[in-house]
């Protein structure tokens, strides 16, 4: 029977937390009550080939029947300024901006308003598709009035949009025009309306740039796809040309009073806040998080750090379908016991009458994950598992297999589509992943925990999160103590995170790393700490987490790398911390030199093997190799894929910043023409890319010694952890592992050779 996963959705309100600590519960369904459970997770993978899916239920302050209540999201970016009026005009006023527009439809995507759908009564200066430009005023007998140039708009190029209204007349003015690009010139069009009557212009509500409001309850709808740049008011009628020339930042002494608000958006980038320069000082904030650090109408090409000019970046991206925060109300609090194990957990979710049930008799089940580090002043484990939540956020709700066109034939076989991916077809709202694209094509560079998830759940998509379980499961049966943290303490806390543990673990596929991930680690590893690294495609992408939204994660694409979209020319740097968020390898910190072993290849295939090198008959790899024969296929096996090579692989390189004392201990075999190089990784298309014909394109076990007594080794695979578990956890894969952390666990220092 089919267990329906999506009955109830949640989100905490922290992703990760120490015990001792609260954690609040967002949860929405179409049943008014739900039996609610804590559950530590050993594997949330429930594939029957493997361990299954595995948990303990614990007993807590929030166990049984919890009301639950349906909660709408509404996504969609805006800048909402509270003006307490200023800007219900009184019997004249214009106003007008820049914008770049990226997805015209026929409906009305509004530009500017101060309108209340519900009252009728308001303003709106806002475009579509056919019509171009519109302006609407609510009548005094509470009908819109709408007035429109129509002439289409093209999109994605660069408009200057203006309208003026005087109330006594009736007269408004719409100007639309085009700017100069390349060999085309710039167009004008203008027009002159009038209509006498009664006008309803208060609607006692915000200025909301890039949307309108519906009512009074902070709704909004008609969102703008596209960019704004300098939005304005005037109090007074401007034609269009004085408007555009209004300048922002006048001289002492010098204010134009007619000017109600010229909103900057190039101050402030790193910021929520936009600041409003006029003497009104009418700062708006955003809403649902728009992307910042785009180039705007100023824009040269001269500069591609937006801390370098920021005027060249005074426009704001917003999108339909942003979503920052659902704003859920919470449901319930739980104060996680101090002595509770550090670990995975989830609030688990089922039907009333089915809340005892043993599995077979499910009919709904679903799970919110978060995470429990230990509690202050607890004692620690030697060994500590950092969870990848940067990059768990990275793929969260990705959508790829519905809509990235070529992924089925990347991975050569037919797509089995779960239910989970139907679900996030039918249901748009709850955001996708940074792989995919927003409604107007443009890639999504924010991701945030701020609502439900689908694929960072047990029973989700078998990767990542799922596959990290793996080695969890494999430390329970091997009864070898741990620690959980995430790369979140990581990076807020840097080597104070790890400097108590004399190993840490950074599991299958830490792709999304920050700088202060980066240089934790890199400290950890000089101060005498051992890192085992078991899997790849790791330390890859810049990214941070938004100093100003700090539940969502930023990245950007590069020019490099493989990626599903790419950034705009001028926009690789993070609005959060300017930063270049392209590959680590562009930014000189090659995951070679962290871990030995850097991205090669993605596996879309068959999986497969290890075999050990020549220089594994070093004295100093000795412990890792004790029970593995020369020519022995060491994970010729695994849960799934049937490999402990595959999905992606990382390789020595020297000139990458491998250690030059570093010993390969086993490379790959096995591998097909299905098994591609990463783009970087090659400068021109020739034949013989691919795993048959391409040295290159391999697996690498790499290990090396660190100063002060410390240690690394990598697995070089994202499906290594997969073969742990295979013949009653007693195979070579786990041997190996087994011996590499017995070692590192240890007293005994190990001795860079010289």
């Amino acid at each position: 029977m089919q267990i329906e996963t999506n009955r109830f959705l949640g989100y905490p309100d922290r992703l990760s937390l120490p015990a001792g600590e609260r954690i609040s519960f967002h949860l929405s369904s179409s049943d008014d009550q739900a039996a609610v459970s804590i559950v530590r997770m050993r594997c949330a993978d429930p594939d029957p080939r493997g361990p299954g899916l595995r948990y303990e239920v614990m007993n807590s302050a929030i166990d049984g029947i919890q009301p639950c209540r349906h909660q709408p999201i509404r996504p969609g970016s805006a800048v909402i300024v509270d003006d307490r009026g200023a800007l219900a005009p009184g019997r004249q006023f214009s106003l007008g901006c820049y914008i770049w527009p990226t997805r015209l439809t026929p409906e009305s995507q509004t530009i500017m308003s101060r309108f209340s759908a519900k009252d009728n009564a308001g303003y709106a200066l806002a475009v579509s598709r056919d019509k171009g430009l519109t302006f609407t005023a609510c009548s005094a007998a509470g009908a819109p009035v709408e007035f429109s140039l129509d002439i289409p708009l093209a999109e994605r190029n660069w408009y200057w949009v203006a309208a003026s209204f005087d109330e006594p007349s009736g007269q408004v003015t719409l100007a639309q025009v085009r700017l100069a690009d390349g060999i085309m010139p710039e167009t004008r069009v203008e027009r002159r309306f009038e209509q006498k009557g009664a006008w309803r212009l208060d609607s006692l509500g915000p200025f909301v740039i890039a949307a309108r409001a519906t009512g009074h309850g902070g709704e909004m709808a008609h969102h703008f796809d596209g960019k704004i740049d300098s939005p304005r008011v005037a109090g007074q009628l401007f034609d269009q040309t004085a408007l555009r020339a209004v300048e922002p930042a006048p001289r002492t002494g010098s204010t134009n009073a007619d000017v109600l608000a010229f909103w900057d958006f190039s101050i402030g980038i790193d910021t929520l806040e936009v600041t409003d320069l006029s003497a009104s000082r009418l700062n708006g904030r955003l809403h649902q998080l728009p992307r910042r650090a785009v180039t705007g109408v100023n824009w040269s090409g001269a500069v591609h750090d937006w801390r370098l000019s920021p005027k060249e970046y005074g426009a704001i991206h917003f999108h339909t379908d942003d979503l920052y925060d659902c704003g859920w109300d919470p449901d319930f609090s739980l104060d996680i016991p101090e002595d509770w194990r550090s670990g995975v957990y989830a609030l688990r979710l089922r039907r009333p009458q089915e809340a005892g049930s043993s599995g077979a008799e499910l009919t709904a089940e679903s799970f919110v994950p978060f995470f429990v580090t230990p509690a202050p002043g607890r004692k620690r484990a030697k060994l500590v598992v950092i969870a990848s939540t940067a990059t768990y956020l990275a793929y969260a709700n990705s959508a790829l297999r519905l809509y990235h066109v070529h992924f089925q034939g990347l991975m050569e076989h037919l797509l089995q589509l779960t239910y989970d991916d139907i679900y996030l077809q039918e249901h748009p709202e709850l955001g996708q992943s940074t792989y995919d694209s927003h409604i107007d094509q443009s890639g999504r560079c924010y991701s945030s925990w701020l609502r439900p998830i689908l694929n960072i759940r047990p029973r989700a998509n078998p990767f990542n999160l799922c596959t990290d379980t793996h080695f969890l499961d494999w430390l329970e049966e091997k009864g070898i103590e741990y620690d959980l943290i995430t790369d979140i303490e990581l990076d807020r806390e840097g080597v104070r995170s790890v400097s108590p543990y004399r190993v840490v673990c950074t599991p299958s596929h830490p792709e999304y790393y920050s700088v202060g991930m980066m240089n934790a680690l890199m400290a950890y590893q000089n101060q005498g700490g051992r890192h085992l690294s078991l899997g790849a495609n790791g330390f890859y992408w810049r990214c941070a987490f938004h100093p100003a939204a700090p539940a969502a994660l930023e990245v950007r694409r590069g020019m490099a790398g493989t990626r599903t979209w790419e950034s705009q020319p001028g926009e690789v740097h993070l609005a959060g911390t300017g930063e270049p968020a392209a590959l680590w390898r562009h930014s000189g910190f090659a995951p070679q030199k962290l871990v030995g072993a850097g991205f090669s290849a993605m596996i879309n295939d068959r999986p497969g093997y290890f075999m050990r090198t020549p220089e594994s008959s070093n004295p100093r790899v000795g412990f890792i190799v004790d029970g593995i024969e020369q020519g022995e296929r060491i994970g010729d096996f695994g849960v799934r894929l049937g490999g402990a090579v595959g999905i992606e692989i990382d390789r020595f390189d020297l000139e990458l910043g491998s250690p030059p004392h570093s010993i390969v201990v086993a490379t790959s075999y096995g591998l097909g023409a299905g098994a591609l190089p990463t783009p970087e990784e090659f400068r021109t298309m020739v034949h013989g890319l691919d795993g048959e014909h391409n040295a290159l394109v391999r697996a690498d076990m790499v290990f090396f010694e660190t100063p002060n007594g410390g240690a690394v080794f990598t697995t070089g695979s994202i499906s290594y952890m997969l073969s742990l578990s295979v013949g009653g956890y007693e195979n070579n894969v786990s041997h190996m592992t087994k011996n590499v952390l017995t070692r590192f666990l240890s007293d005994e220092p190990f001795t860079m050779p010289d």
